[in-house]
């Protein structure tokens, strides 16, 4: 009886003891631990962007961008041409404005989807703030 009971409390523990799978990550609350700035996988990686002003113009040649916009509001630019384009490194275009796009407000609750190739820049208007949640998906 005292094998048996020792059997079952071990099946109990078992599953507390066992370490997470590789690649799974939690973010209580959409929270990154203090330590993970971004989590990155095979083809695609999570992080969380804060904007208290406006950002600078990119696109991305083989990256789709997903914002799921968690607290906050601001205006997207999206489409158009980088003006003042220059390489920030592999795939990624930088400038200092973009012409021809279309501007989206945005808020808490809102999923914005950015296709690789197409230029955007966050605006935040004076006093506001946005914080979103962001995935970064490598295309072929």
């Amino acid at each position: 009886m005292t094998h048996k009971i020792a059997i079952l409390f071990g099946l109990t523990l078992c599953p507390l003891l066992a370490a997470d799978p590789s690649g799974f990550v939690i973010w209580p609350k959409g929270v990154p631990p203090a330590d993970m700035k971004q989590a990155k996988f095979a083809n695609h990686a999570l992080s969380v962007s804060h904007r208290d002003k406006d950002g600078i113009p990119e696109l991305h040649e083989k990256q789709t961008d997903i914002f799921v916009i968690q607290s906050g509001e601001g205006a997207l630019l999206v489409g158009g041409e980088v003006v003042g384009r220059k390489s920030s490194g592999p795939g990624e275009i930088r400038g200092t404005s973009i012409k021809g796009g279309v501007k989206k407000n945005v808020s808490a609750g809102d999923v914005v989807h950015i296709p690789a190739g197409v230029a955007h820049q966050f605006f935040v208007p004076a006093g506001k703030q946005v914080t979103y949640f962001v995935v970064k998906v490598d295309n072929p």
